[in-house]
């Protein structure tokens, strides 16, 4: 994917591409997953404000969580642009969403960092590839959604100021990346296989690139490495 694209201007309301109802219905899924966990992701920022230890802190992770209930807006219309109701198109994720938060919930405020990045972070990765897959002005939109700005500075900033004042949260958080890695691939296949067209969409089709077993392969250890990254620069083992 070329960085050009990250930066070219989307259009929700534009019409959308003449191809098979398959790719149509794979497409308004997607939307309807990334909007819903928009929608989450703000509740979350919000809820984890309240563990802020400071009122600026607090400001900053309001600031964060009103900047995900911005991007559902351009989604919705995405996917009415689709012939969609977007709220029938987030509800299949709903419990599968709620439910990798269950498991995951936050036991203070460093917990709750992590989870923003790492978590948000993964998922962010898997859409950009498969975004790939997907017609410009919906591809554009999807990138756009997955910019992570000031959040990643700030999360990075806290977590590694947290860790040289206690060295031992380190192993801590270090665990607890870990255990995010898991329930979200976990998640992340448990969608893959009750949506059938998001399974298609990534298999391709007669006019379409998918990939195969060897690239879907390639992309989950993209994936891995990108996680890693994101653990080392809060200062924490992979």
């Amino acid at each position: 994917m070329s960085e050009s694209a990250a930066d070219a201007t989307t259009t929700p309301g534009s019409p959308v591409p003449d191809t098979d109802p398959a790719y149509r219905e794979a497409v308004v899924d997607l939307l309807g997953a990334i909007a819903y966990g928009e929608i989450s992701a703000f509740e979350r920022l919000a809820e984890d404000a309240k563990l802020a230890p400071t009122i600026a802190d607090k400001l900053d992770l309001a600031t964060m969580a009103s900047g995900e209930i911005a991007k559902v807006h351009p989604l919705h219309e995405r996917i009415r642009a689709f012939g969609r109701d977007p709220f029938e198109a987030m509800a299949p994720f709903r419990e599968p969403i709620e439910e990798f938060h269950g498991h995951t919930a936050p036991s203070d405020w460093y917990e709750g960092l992590v989870k923003a990045y790492v978590g948000d972070g993964l998922a962010n990765d898997f859409y950009r590839e498969i975004a790939a897959y997907l017609d410009p002005d919906t591809r554009d939109l999807v990138i756009s959604a997955m910019e992570e700005g000031y959040h990643a500075e700030f999360v990075v900033d806290r977590v590694r100021a947290g860790i040289a004042e206690d060295p031992r949260l380190g192993g801590r958080l270090a665990l607890w990346g870990r255990r995010l890695m898991g329930e979200a691939l976990t998640q992340a296949q448990r969608v893959a296989a009750d949506r059938d067209a998001l399974s298609a969409l990534l298999a391709g089709g007669v006019d379409r690139p998918g990939l195969d077993l060897a690239a879907l392969g390639r992309m989950f250890t993209r994936l891995t490495e990108r996680h890693t990254v994101r653990m080392g620069e809060l200062g924490l083992d992979p």
